[in-house]
């Protein structure tokens, strides 16, 4: 199968959880600048899932560049993928409405750390498909920022619980610092 249809397939779909997001977001109550202050926190998580989406397919689109093959279990794992950046719109909403809630930043988390697993996967699945000495394959053999990400979508989770419910939402932003900008071994093979 050719790489194309899956890229196309998750451009698409990423584009409408994109849309979703923005629509969960509604207007101030009143046609004031205190009225839309009162929404900061709606905004921030709302900007912050974007910023988070946008990382997903920037990496992603980095990521196909690599590849000459595909297979079952990459469409597999990269529906699984697409799944759990479906559920970012619900969480987000969620979150938004009580920041300070252990359930909402939990689910949040959740999600977060469900995606970053997905993509994990999906890396495996395309180096098993193109084989250890793919150039994916050597790119990945070695790859501590996405390990370094789930590991700190768990600690978020368990900071969450144990000292405050906003400390997910905060070490989720330290992660998206760190994967603002691409791979650059991946720009250097290119």
């Amino acid at each position: 199968m050719p790489k194309s249809r899956i890229e196309a397939f998750t451009d698409a779909v990423i584009a409408i959880i994109m849309t979703l997001l923005v629509l969960e977001l509604h207007e101030p109550g009143a046609p004031t600048w205190s009225a839309f202050l009162q929404m900061e926190h709606k905004f921030i998580v709302y900007l912050i899932s974007f910023i988070s989406l946008a990382i997903y397919w920037n990496n992603h689109h980095h990521l196909f560049q690599l590849v000459k093959k595909v297979d079952g279990w990459v469409l597999w794992a990269n529906n699984f993928l697409i799944l759990m950046m479906t559920l970012f719109p619900y969480a987000t909403a969620w979150v938004g409405d009580y920041p300070f809630a252990w359930p909402p930043q939990a689910l949040y988390g959740s999600v977060i750390l469900g995606t970053d697993f997905a993509y994990y996967l999906l890396v495996r699945s395309l180096v098993r498909a193109n084989g250890t000495d793919s150039e994916i394959g050597r790119l990945f053999r070695h790859y501590p920022k996405l390990y370094l990400s789930i590991g700190l979508a768990i600690v978020a989770l368990i900071l969450g619980k144990l000292i405050a419910p906003i400390a997910v939402l905060i070490v989720n932003v330290l992660i998206l610092l760190m994967w603002f900008i691409p791979e650059k071994s991946i720009e250097k093979t290119l």
